[in-house]
């Protein structure tokens, strides 16, 4: 068995993800204070009791759902004494997982983790005014159908691949007026269903180059280590352990695409066997049924999750 770790995104969260693991594990409990105490914030009893509102707010998504997969980290090392190092071959994340997974690796620190994020959901809504940028999923397209589409509706705007999900699933971002003449214009593009998504900016498009420049300031002053297993990015979908490397493609990921299906076929291709996703959700399970339907997924958000995964390697 050859086992990658994988950390959700934007998407996976709901509204009482984290407490039967708070409940169930004093490890859990104590990552999720941490948290806490590093943003100043109450974000735990608001994940538990909500609004929605509150969690689909980015600057609270972000740390959020980080905060779940590293409870569950936390709960894997010390109470079921895996080490990462030796369990596992490579380390990936969809967007802000990607922050999760650095943070799994001893990369970043938790408490940085949790800042940085906080201040990343805050510098990406502040770069553009509310309803000025959209984003929109295309089903039943390539990556090629879609880049093709966003071309034809962009008129001089912004409007361009923003996650490469699986072979036919992917998503656009940009200006709103350019993302409504791509939903549009979809069916002439063979596209079977396009819809707007729920969030709250334009991610991983040019537009969020003001929070690509805060990002790289606050990069500059961490102390971000080598990780203890390889991180395959989503910029370039290829295995990277350089910290200097690391923080340039978090900088970059900011505004480009998400190679997410490559990411996982780049995996494949490495031996991988066994995807196991950490956190919140299952949404990158079933993508990766889709990429790569002979990959064993389990999804470990709770503690039936982390006893079965315990169990299997």
């Amino acid at each position: 068995m050859k086992v990658a770790f994988v950390f959700p995104g934007q998407g996976s969260q709901s509204i009482g993800m984290g407490q039967a693991l708070a409940e169930a594990f004093i490890s859990a409990r104590e990552t999720f204070e941490e948290v806490d105490d590093a943003i100043n914030q109450n974000l735990f009893r608001q994940m538990v009791e909500g609004p929605e509102d509150f969690l689909t707010l980015t600057e609270n998504t972000q740390p959020a759902l980080m905060s779940v997969s590293m409870a569950v980290i936390r709960v894997l090392e010390v109470e079921g004494k895996i080490d990462l190092s030796k369990k596992v071959s490579f380390v990936a994340g969809h967007s802000l997982g990607e922050y999760s997974a650095l943070t799994s690796a001893k990369s970043l620190r938790l408490a940085d983790t949790a800042r940085l994020l906080k201040m990343r959901g805050q510098a990406m809504q502040d770069a553009v005014p509310v309803g000025e940028g959209a984003m929109a999923a295309l089903l039943g397209v390539n990556l090629d159908g879609a880049q093709k589409l966003a071309d034809a509706a962009a008129e001089d705007e912004v409007c361009s691949p923003a996650n490469d999900n699986s072979n036919d699933q992917v998503v656009i971002s940009g200006s709103t007026s350019a993302i409504k003449r791509a939903i549009d214009l979809a069916p002439d593009f063979g596209v079977k269903r396009a819809m707007f998504l729920q969030v709250s900016a334009p991610f991983h498009c040019s537009l969020m180059a003001s929070a690509a420049k805060t990002i790289k300031e606050t990069l500059n002053s961490l102390n971000v280590s080598t990780p203890s297993v390889p991180l395959i990015a989503n910029v370039t979908a290829e295995p990277v352990r350089e910290p200097n490397t690391i923080c340039k493609l978090l900088v970059e990921q900011t505004t480009r695409l998400v190679r997410w299906r490559e990411t996982v076929l780049e995996m494949k291709s490495n031996g991988v066997d066994t995807l196991v996703e950490i956190g919140a959700g299952k949404v990158l399970s079933g993508l990766a049924r889709r990429i790569a339907p002979e990959l064993l997924t389990i999804a470990v958000s709770d503690p039936k999750g982390i006893h079965t995964l315990l169990n299997s390697i």
